[in-house]
């Protein structure tokens, strides 16, 4: 079954619900968004005190996942930031995981996993509105009935390549949009699509192919 609700303005009650909910129903994914990521100032106490200490200091192992828009996005500066810092800060001990899906395959793919894991950690989920409707943003079928989600996306191997870039979130397609337009063919972009816990192994692993001398 799938269903959406509307919540009342106090972020603090709906986003405690949301915590009970997922921790007392474990089969259920359970997705709790924000209008804009700046709403949850009005909930950092249940953040705080509940779901990035869920299991340390109340035995509870909640699958929460929430969704917080994130980018400048013509609604205004107090609009336009989740505070991706304080997630970082509050992020220790593989408690929780923060992600940003620059393709609907890794959309769809990172929230099959909490359902599937066997272990259960909150999900945070920074998630610009443009990449709703962005046109590169897209997934062919195939990639969604197949794969898995990947902490890290390369670019396509070239041994010319003289300097790469790591990125994360939208600023991927601003920076391959100057790319084509520049022709130049010896930089890499390389996106992180989840910064906690940090995929050092799949960084490594990407960036293997690349000359030993690129910056």
């Amino acid at each position: 079954s799938f269903a959406v609700h509307n919540s009342p303005l106090s972020e603090a009650a709906a986003l405690g619900f949301e915590f009970g909910y997922s921790a007392h129903n474990p089969q259920a994914l359970v997705i709790w968004e924000a209008q804009f990521g700046d709403f949850a100032n009005g909930a950092q106490v249940i953040i705080d005190q509940f779901i990035v200490s869920a299991r340390k200091k109340w035995g509870q192992t909640p699958a929460l996942v929430m969704l917080l828009p994130h980018g400048y996005e013509g609604q205004g500066p107090e609009h336009s930031s989740a505070r991706l810092e304080r997630f970082l800060q509050l992020a220790a001990e593989d408690n929780i995981r923060v992600a940003n899906c620059t393709t609907a395959a890794q959309y769809f793919h990172l929230l099959r996993r909490q359902v599937v894991r066997p272990w259960r950690k909150p999900l945070i989920v920074m998630t610009p509105k443009s990449l709703l409707r962005h046109p590169e943003a897209v997934s062919r079928l195939e990639e969604l009935s197949r794969g898995r989600f990947r902490g890290v996306l390369p670019d396509l191997p070239n041994k010319r390549v003289r300097r790469f870039l790591l990125c994360w979130g939208k600023v991927y397609y601003a920076l391959g949009a100057a790319r084509r337009s520049s022709g130049k063919d010896d930089v890499a972009i390389i996106r992180l699509e989840q910064l906690y816990p940090f995929p050092l192994a799949q960084l490594e692993a990407v960036l293997a192919p690349y000359p030993s001398q690129a910056e």
